[in-house]
């Protein structure tokens, strides 16, 4: 029944874009929306009965004659929880694009969104190979028209070519990876490999195949050079689906992939511990540099990305070693931490578009003062920092603890890799929140207070934004701050997805719920908002009483002093920039004055993508060097094409 519902979940969304398509007008647009709502209400009915009911289901078979095989589609528990965040953001979305993107400009657009969450859907419902990857060659190419859509501004144009070379080099990593599984289990079905492939070089070379292939489209650093540029250059509610959803596919494939394997190196787990620590630390480290809104919260997604490495490295020691506490902890706190940040950094990307959508910029230099005039989505993005800073009680806090508990449970134990997944994970996570914390500061501060810092965000920053945008930013803070006091709501689920994703070792692995400690973490929070309610209610009768006293502020000895005198986003964070510069490399250009009269000055500064500028760019321009050179093999002769295919025929013949 439930993969019943899905699949007409996924029609629904398939073909949510084609009246948008055919016929261009808003009663279209509005008819879209409702397809999209219609297919994203079943597919959550769907996935929640599915978790509800964790006993084994039929699959969907579909036959294909060119394999010999059916094509399965269905949903597990670990499928259905993945499918959660995939339906709800994408109804949001939909909602959100209704105020946001004209509607004459919505005719790619919603065919495209539509397109991506239907083919999100198929991907983790995909139970072989050949319907696993046809999946997830259109969700790669679905995005690419959504980043480009406005394709007359040249940085977007490059961002999405640069998220195509990205993607498709992925994607020949995971032809290559499902290549090896069916020569080694004879079938193209994602069934449980022989014991000790582990072990082999074959294990060895599909681990590391899944570590890129996934790992590109997670954006797990290294690999995320697609990810701040791509973010940044789409509309709004299409960087909240690909940073909230999109990047989350990779974190499936991953656990799919390892759930594959009976038993995993401890090496394994350490590997993708350290590529968390490093996205988590230098994802947020690029975060504080950045002057453009949405290329912050885009390296925040490589930061968050990280931490959920974080969790898988943990749960992969826990089964390596056979410690199943771990296995609970790290994999419960990886996917709590999936859902949660499909919630708050859709959020945050809603009201970053809100205050574009208000002003017209991107740039945090220039803003200011918006809380006066929007505060409905400054309360948003506040609700938002919180949440993504790990803070008490939102839900950020609430995945983090869970990840906590298990570095602090690998402490206990005796050995290198126990103290190696306590020694990274702890601090690593620690320094991530404060880092976090401070970029938000800067963020909120530079955009919702002072004054605006260039006369064009004064005089375009005067509207608040419609409701269609207002409501799902609303309905995400609330999910936020629920999640956030009630997370054992989500403990049964979380059970029978873990069960799901790491299959039964020597030792059961214990429930969520008794290991979470959830209902003192409940209490606790409950107990912080009421205290912070009493003190907000205390302030505000004292306000009253007293009034409120007005007055200039320390003006530092200007008689007149402007809004550009203000602390800027770039000058909050330069300290914290200074201590990563070995990582970050930020440029500086500034003209001083020598004069003895006061002149104008100049300063800029900027911090690029340092795998991006320094490695892969270099390797192109000198790839490009090299082909150019061997131009002179492109005769337009058919007689010497023939020739070169008959060369590689038998060079290719000889090597066999």
């Amino acid at each position: 029944m439930t993969s019943t519902l899905l699949l007409i979940a996924v029609l629904l969304l398939a073909f949510s874009g084609v009246p948008e398509l055919m016929r261009p007008s808003r009663s279209s647009q509005y008819v879209a929306t409702v397809f999209s709502l219609a297919g994203s209400a079943v597919g959550l009915i769907g996935a929640v009965l599915r978790l509800l009911r964790p006993a084994d289901e039929p699959f969907i078979l579909i036959p294909w004659r060119a394999t010999g095989e059916s094509l399965q589609l269905g949903a597990d528990p670990l499928s259905a929880f993945f499918l959660l965040p995939i339906f709800l953001i994408s109804a949001l979305g939909a909602i959100y694009g209704l105020g946001y993107w004209p509607a004459g400009r919505e005719r790619k657009l919603r065919f495209f969104y539509g397109l991506l969450a239907a083919s999100m859907a198929l991907v983790v419902m995909s139970r072989d190979a050949i319907s696993f990857l046809i999946s997830w060659e259109v969700m790669a190419l679905s995005p690419f028209f959504l980043v480009v859509a406005d394709d007359t501004d040249r940085s977007t144009r490059r961002a999405g070519w640069l998220y195509l070379i990205a993607t498709h080099t992925g994607t020949l990593c995971l032809f290559a990876l499902f290549a090896l599984l069916h020569a080694t289990t004879g079938s193209y079905q994602l069934s449980m490999l022989p014991a000790g492939t582990a072990a082999s070089k074959v294990g060895v070379l599909i681990f590391v195949l899944a570590t890129i292939g996934f790992g590109l489209k997670a954006g797990i650093m290294p690999m995320h050079v697609w990810l701040p540029p791509a973010h940044a250059s789409a509309p709004s509610h299409v960087s909240a689906i690909m940073s909230g959803v999109l990047i989350k596919m990779g974190i499936y494939g991953l656990i799919r992939a390892l759930s594959l394997f009976p038993e995993i190196p401890a090496w394994w787990g350490g590997t993708i511990l350290v590529l968390g620590v490093v996205s988590g630390v230098l994802g947020v480290a690029f975060a504080l540099g950045q002057h453009d809104l949405k290329r912050l919260l885009a390296y925040h997604s490589v930061e968050n990305i990280g931490i959920i490495m974080i969790g898988i490295g943990m749960a992969t020691l826990g089964r390596s070693l056979d410690h199943p506490l771990w296995v609970a902890l790290g994999l419960g706190g990886a996917l709590f931490h999936v859902l949660n940040h499909s919630l708050f950094k859709s959020l945050l990307f809603y009201a970053a578009g809100s205050v574009i959508h208000a002003t017209g910029t991107r740039e945090m230099d220039h803003l200011g003062g918006l809380l006066k005039r929007m505060p409905r989505t400054g309360l948003a993005f506040l609700v938002g920092a919180v949440a993504i800073s790990g803070l008490p009680p939102l839900n950020g806090f609430a995945s983090e603890w869970l990840l906590y508990l298990g570095s602090f449970q690998t402490l206990q134990e005796s050995g290198s890799s126990a103290w190696l997944a306590g020694g990274l994970a702890a601090p690593a996570l620690a320094l991530i929140g404060a880092l976090a914390c401070a970029c938000f500061v800067k963020a909120f501060g530079s955009v919702f207070l002072g004054e605006p810092r260039a006369v064009r965000a004064a005089h375009s920053a005067g509207h608040e934004a419609p409701r269609s945008m207002i409501w799902p930013m609303m309905l995400i803070a609330s999910l936020c701050a629920a999640l956030g006091l009630v997370p054992a709501v989500l403990t049964r689920a979380l059970d029978a997805a873990i069960l799901v994703a790491a299959p039964a070792g020597r030792s059961p692995v214990p429930h969520l719920f008794e290991a979470a400690h959830y209902s003192s973490l409940s209490l606790a929070g409950l107990g912080l908002v009421g205290l912070i309610a009493v003190v907000a209610l205390f302030a505000r009768w004292r306000t009253r009483s007293r009034g409120i006293a007005v007055g200039p502020t320390w003006d530092c000895g200007y008689a007149a002093p402007s809004s550009t005198m203000q602390y800027t986003s770039s000058s909050f964070a330069q300290w914290l920039v200074g201590l990563f510069a070995w990582a970050l490399r930020p440029r500086v250009r500034s003209r001083e004055t020598r004069e003895v009269f006061p002149g104008p000055v100049h300063f800029h500064s900027a911090v690029p993508d340092t795998v991006l500028d320094l490695a892969l760019t270099p390797g192109f321009r000198a790839g490009a060097w090299l082909l150019t050179r061997a131009r002179f093999l492109q005769q337009n002769r058919v007689q010497v094409y023939l020739l070169y295919f008959a060369v590689i025929l038998i060079v290719l013949l000889s090597l066999v």
